[in-house]
């Protein structure tokens, strides 16, 4: 049990090949709040080692669902962690001895070591790519977002010392798959702006690799960073694409789409 309260947040869906060692590293907390998106593999049944504080719902879109699993927490501070995170021993010891310290800060900024290809990649713009995990759960809600949601907390932060472990590309395959969705998801955010050219597939894509690689040092990172900052490219020629078929659709095949979030 941690020296102070604290929850743990995570959402999950089919995650039976990763759940373990996250919940793992987390068993230190106070309390465990899981919101599961009927998952059809063993991710339940391995959560419940650790938690009864399990809730099977259909699956609403990443940003409500991180808002029901944050309002489902009893504490008054709130950890969210990803189901392919793990939190670090010394980020654990971190929170537990920053939280008593806090005074007026509502949330803290925290940093993440995320891999590829089983390399943690340290530049790309990926490290320290700080996000907010730590917070207040009454000073807090979760933004609108279809993809790369995030927490929006009233009042000071702070950053913290510690990182979070990130394994959510062990593949190519996973990558892909994940360029898929998230650019879906990404098209659909984007529906309102200007429209899109023939132009855009050709300048955005080439804009974003120059960017991670050049300008963010991705070289430097070996074959994984010039294959990562090829994928990112890869993710913007995807999101133009949807955006521009997304900008031809009827009223009623625009709503479908809405509907099963494409």
């Amino acid at each position: 049990m941690s020296l102070v309260p604290i929850s743990i947040s995570i959402i999950t869906h089919n995650e039976s090949a990763r759940i373990r060692p996250c919940l793992e590293s987390v068993a230190w907390a106070d309390e465990i709040v899981v919101v599961d998106a009927e998952s059809d593999d063993d991710t339940v049944s391995i959560c419940r080692e650790f938690t009864d504080r399990i809730y099977i719902r259909p699956w609403p879109g990443f940003a409500r669902q991180k808002q029901f699993a944050l309002d489902q927490c009893r504490n008054e501070w709130v950890l969210s962690v990803d189901a392919d995170e793990r939190v670090r021993p010394d980020l654990a010891e971190e929170i537990q001895t920053i939280i008593p310290q806090a005074g007026a800060v509502n949330g803290y900024r925290i940093a993440r070591r995320s891999y590829f290809l089983g390399r943690w990649i340290q530049h790309c713009g990926w490290y320290p790519g700080y996000q907010v995990r730590l917070f207040k759960r009454l000073c807090t809600r979760v933004s609108e977002a279809r993809v790369h949601e995030g927490f929006l907390v009233s009042g000071d932060l702070g950053v913290l010392d510690g990182a979070l472990d990130h394994f959510s590309h062990g593949t190519l395959a996973e990558s892909l798959d994940k360029m898929n969705r998230y650019s879906s998801l990404e098209a659909l955010d984007r529906l309102e702006r200007k429209r899109v050219r023939a132009i855009d597939f050709i300048i955005h894509p080439l804009a974003a690799f120059s960017r991670k690689y050049f300008s963010l040092s991705g070289y430097r990172d070996g074959m994984p960073g010039l294959l990562l900052c090829w994928i990112s490219a890869l993710v913007n020629m995807a999101t133009y694409m949807k955006l521009w078929r997304l900008q031809r659709m009827s009223a009623e095949e625009l709503q479908s789409a809405r509907e099963r979030h494409w």
